[in-house]
């Protein structure tokens, strides 16, 4: 009777193909025919529910099982409910609308998990290297090689570069092009967290751990489990906060703070930082014991000025992007639009350039972007190549002066910087006092 009537809630569905067997061996046999739900009686003529739910599970734990047994016995419920079962649903008035209710839900959290893995697929085709990370010139060459070799393996990730060469795309690119791709991919930016804050965001606390914890806060180690978590900014984080942060990477487990029980956790570890990691070792501000620990895979990010024609690739691809997301008819760039591109120095790196390409376009007058629609807006007076009438030696000067601003006014490293002789630098600096004093 029992049999019928469920056959029958099922069948008022007309995506479900529903078939009916009369013991657990039978539905056993048939799960070849990859069913998503099913529904079993706790009381069978061979074996028990709770022995026919487990034989399910351990062929395909993703198959929702709905147990529906006489009893009421709200042990026998507790106990089948974490061996997997869906529900339990006991034999009385009530069971054909909780059925009903149970097969909704059940709908519901299968076209919320289709929706799911359908946006893990289109993240996934969207940080596909050749689609993130656009450049062919020979810097870039060398890191797409590098990025390859990061996807195989779960090796910790170390990412340098300036600010605004793209560091958080790569690091999201190798998460969405590994084995690790089903899981979270949780960036945490050191920097952007107060330092008194940073423990409990990392790591998490237990409700009452402190005045205001009024709830359990699950910290980004635990949320990034089975994924990749992403260390923005390593180089900001406290010193003393590193040792704590060493420990965790070294046992692969964490304690939340006012916890007792060690939390284990699986993430890959990505790091990055605008910053000379050993130069902040030899400064005192970094960990030498952390350092090694996060060296792993290191992947230097080239600045957009050594890229070459990866300028116009870029900018090719920020002008049609925001052309189709404003809808602006907007298709190039004039030659002249090309060159100055070309001639600047772009100390914001790849984020400038964007920023830059979209400011043209909003001031572009016609369906290509001129010259004079491109505006370089460099903070601290930063150097625009070619953007002033002057002399060789006044733009040689200025070469000079904008690298020593840039090396902290280090006279060597400039000098073997632009291969001149440190007389030179010296040379020009004694005539520039010599002109301030006379």
């Amino acid at each position: 009777m029992y049999r019928k009537m469920v056959a029958y809630i099922m069948e008022l569905n007309p995506d479900h193909e529903v078939y009916k067997f009369s013991t657990g061996q039978e539905c056993i046999q048939h799960l070849h025919l990859k069913p998503s739900i099913i529904s079993l009686d706790y009381s069978l003529p061979d074996m028990t529910g709770g022995e026919v739910l487990k034989k399910i599970k351990g062929f395909n734990k993703d198959i929702n099982v709905i147990i529906l047994s006489g009893q009421q016995d709200i042990s026998t419920a507790v106990h089948l409910l974490k061996e997997g079962a869906y529900d339990y649903i006991t034999k009385d008035s009530e069971t054909k609308e909780r059925l009903l209710n149970t097969l909704n839900h059940i709908k519901t959290h299968q076209n919320l998990k289709v929706e799911v893995e359908t946006l893990r697929e289109e993240l996934s085709s969207q940080y596909e290297f050749s689609k993130s990370i656009i450049g062919n010139s020979p810097p870039m060459k060398q890191i797409f090689t590098l990025l390859e070799k990061a996807v195989k393996t779960n090796i910790t990730i170390s990412i340098t570069g300036e600010t605004g060469t793209g560091k958080e795309v790569v690091a999201k690119s190798i998460h969405f092009n590994s084995d690790r791709k089903k899981g979270s991919f949780v960036a945490v930016n050191m920097s952007a967290i107060p330092k008194d804050l940073l423990e409990s965001e990392l790591f998490g606390y237990e409700k009452g751990a402190f005045t205001g914890a009024i709830t359990r806060k699950i910290g980004q180690f635990e949320l990034s489990h089975n994924g990749t978590l992403f260390l923005d900014e390593i180089a900001e984080m406290d010193i003393n906060m590193q040792a704590k942060l060493l420990r965790v990477l070294q046992e692969r487990e964490l304690m939340r703070i006012g916890g007792v029980k060690p939390i284990k956790f699986n993430s890959r570890i990505i790091v990055a930082t605008h910053k000379d990691l050993m130069e902040e070792v030899n400064n005192g501000n970094f960990r030498e014991d952390l350092f090694y620990r996060l060296l792993g895979l290191s992947i230097g990010l080239p600045p957009l000025r050594d890229r070459g024609n990866d300028i116009l690739l870029l900018a090719r691809h920020f002008l049609h992007a925001f052309a189709k997301e404003n809808k602006l008819g907007i298709s190039d760039f004039t030659r002249k639009a090309k060159d100055k591109l070309l001639q600047y120095s772009y100390p914001g790196n790849v984020r400038e350039l964007k920023a830059t390409v979209e400011l043209a376009m909003v001031m572009a007058s016609g369906n290509m972007v001129d010259a004079d629609d491109i505006r370089f807006k460099s903070p601290k007076g930063g150097f625009n190549f070619l953007t002033d009438d002057l002399s060789l030696k006044d733009y040689n000067n200025k070469i000079i002066h904008h690298f020593l601003e840039k090396y902290n006014n280090d006279v060597l490293l400039v000098a073997q910087k632009l291969d001149i002789g440190k007389s030179t630098i010296y040379r020009l600096l004694k005539e520039e006092k010599v002109k301030e004093l006379s």
